[in-house]
């Protein structure tokens, strides 16, 4: 077992990594370290999944107490940051990090504009002075790349509608219509925690995948992190249902040009070619409204939030009677300029 934490070579104080620069910072005497040309500590270290653990902290000494998908965390005692080295490695190893590009003070201050444009909720919720906890986590999730192969038949028709003479003609086509199609989707994202809410992760989409980097530890210092819950095989079935509306649009645009089109078979085999496992930065936010709590999460590099807000009766019943007012008067002016009465 291994507990890592990055401690300042000049101060001795803790170091985290710093979303504005993207280095290893200590914040105590302005120290940076480039995170891609520290040695990785887990590549020295090979670790064995099932043993019996206990953890404490480098710094303080104390046990830390983590949920078993924790893999990285802070020491509840202290505060400093540590990694858990062993639920990193081996088939727990990630391939990929997004790193955090959003510090928790902007991510607060984004929440909070994001309360103050809720139309539809209540004016204590849009105050946004109820933030209870703001947490920035690593979540695990697959990177999927799928080969799709289709074949679809189906029996078109192109129906023209002419005039000859004093005679109007209906003229019907039909057509049998065979694809075969070679579909292929890389990246598609799929949420591998069991205790994240899959509805707000698939909304936090899209992340920019052209900031991925190659997993280094040292990314994980200050934030929470997850490791995986369910494999590449076991999600599998869940990121075929997420491609299928994307694989049917395409499928109608392949056969465009058709008045109507009745498919009589239609197969789509999908290969899953290779996944990754990427840990993606998520801002979790729970606030406090009305004695109950929300959970919302925001996207740690766009800074896009989800969530469902509260919703206030009264500004929906005020909304509704304005457009309904506003429709009201629309129609008596179209009555007017047509010649009826304005009232």
């Amino acid at each position: 077992m291994q507990v890592i934490d990055y401690k300042c070579p000049n101060c001795g104080s803790g170091m985290v990594f710093d979303s504005e620069t993207g280095m290893l910072s200590c914040h105590s005497c302005g120290r940076q370290d480039n995170i891609e040309q520290l040695p990785d500590p887990l590549a020295r270290n090979a670790f064995q999944e099932n043993e019996a653990k206990e953890y404490h902290c480098n710094s303080c000494g104390a046990v830390i107490m983590t949920e078993a998908e924790t893999a990285a965390t802070v020491c509840s005692f202290c505060g400093s940051s540590v990694v858990l080295g062993d639920r990193l490695t081996g088939k727990l190893a990630p391939a990929l990090v997004i790193p955090f590009s959003i510090s928790k003070e902007e991510a607060t201050k984004a929440f909070r504009k994001w309360c103050r444009n809720g139309r539809l909720t209540p004016s204590g919720f849009m105050t946004a002075d109820r933030i209870k906890g703001i947490t920035g986590m690593y979540v695990p999730f697959w990177l999927y790349e799928l080969h799709n192969k289709i074949e679809v038949q189906a029996q078109g028709t192109k129906v023209r509608t002419y005039t000859q003479g004093d005679y109007q003609y209906t003229e019907t086509q039909h057509f049998d219509v065979y694809r075969k199609i070679r579909l292929n989707y890389v990246m598609v994202p799929i949420d591998a925690s069991e205790k994240m809410n899959d509805q707000l992760m698939d909304k936090l989409e899209p992340f920019p995948y052209d900031q991925l980097k190659s997993f280094k530890t040292p990314y994980l210092a200050g934030y929470i992190a997850e490791k995986y819950s369910y494999t590449d095989e076991d999600l599998f079935p869940r990121v075929k249902e997420k491609i299928s509306s994307f694989i049917d649009a395409y499928i109608q645009s392949a056969v465009a040009g058709y008045t109507t089109v009745s498919y009589t078979n239609k197969q789509i085999d999908t290969q899953l070619k290779h996944a990754d496992y990427v840990l993606l930065p998520v801002w979790v936010v729970h606030y406090d409204y009305n004695k109950l709590e929300h959970t919302f999460a925001m996207n740690g590099q766009t800074g896009k939030v989800v969530g469902k807000p509260p919703i206030s009766m009264a500004k929906v019943t005020a909304w509704f009677a304005g457009i309904s007012g506003l429709s009201f008067l629309s129609l008596k002016l179209v009555s007017w300029m047509m010649g009826g009465g304005f009232w």
